[in-house]
């Protein structure tokens, strides 16, 4: 662990001119491809069926869980010292954990970026899934669901870390349909290994109540025998 008092916290990098523009370009690209499937969606089914009710629940669901396996496979396996994800994935994460205040001070357009250039490519390629039948309307519809819930996942994030939100993001987060500043703080408080959905944060109770992660460790163990956060005890 950091000496606090030797130490000063780690930061991240503030990115340069063109990084932030191909951020900024990639957070458009994926608002406008969201806004263009629905389009398409409605075009060719001709409205809104309760069919789609289920299937953008399962999206959000599903976007919010799989933001917890990528939170959960940053904080605990790998090194910074890796290429590309070392840098890209992994050194946000750990700096985040030493220094979460530090995630304040992160313009939105850093913040989302790179999340933003991921679902840009997902929608990017479902161009290719036809909707001229039942089952193609039924995954764009859940794919729609999966990104419009997986874009604003670091920006959910960083307002879980706000003592004072938007008015409009604190109502959200008191009526639990986005995770709240104490529900997040149990992911930072020990053993810091709790808590890691921050699309939604709807999966976080069930899977620790299940000890779904502890379990994945132990699996990923016993199948490779890499110790989970060992870059820590160093």
């Amino acid at each position: 662990m950091q000496d606090a008092a030797h130490d000063p916290l780690p930061v991240l990098e503030t990115p340069g001119l063109v990084t932030r523009a191909v951020a900024l370009c990639s957070i458009i690209a994926a608002v406008l491809l969201l806004g263009v499937h629905v389009a398409r969606l409605a075009q060719s089914h001709g409205g809104v069926s309760w069919w789609m009710l289920p299937l953008w629940l399962t999206g959000m669901l599903v976007a919010d869980f799989l933001s917890g396996i990528v939170h959960w496979g940053a904080d605990t396996w790998g090194s910074e010292a890796m290429p590309v994800l070392g840098k890209r994935l992994l050194r946000p994460f750990r700096v985040h954990h030493i220094n979460p205040d530090d995630f304040l001070t992160r313009h939105w357009i850093d913040t989302n970026g790179d999340v933003g250039t991921i679902v840009s490519a997902v929608l990017a390629a479902t161009f290719l899934i036809p909707l001229d039948s039942f089952s193609g309307q039924a995954c764009v519809t859940f794919i729609i669901a999966l990104a419009a819930t997986t874009l604003p996942t670091n920006q959910v994030h960083q307002w879980a870390h706000m003592t004072s939100p938007p008015a409009f993001v604190h109502a959200l987060q008191r009526w639990g349909v986005l995770m709240s500043h104490a529900h997040h703080a149990e992911h930072h408080a020990p053993p810091y290994v709790s808590n890691y959905c921050i699309a939604l944060g709807w999966c976080n109770r069930a899977l620790v109540r299940v000890q779904f992660f502890s379990r994945l460790e132990r699996f990923v163990t016993r199948l490779t025998g890499a110790v989970p956060r060992a870059d820590e005890a160093r």
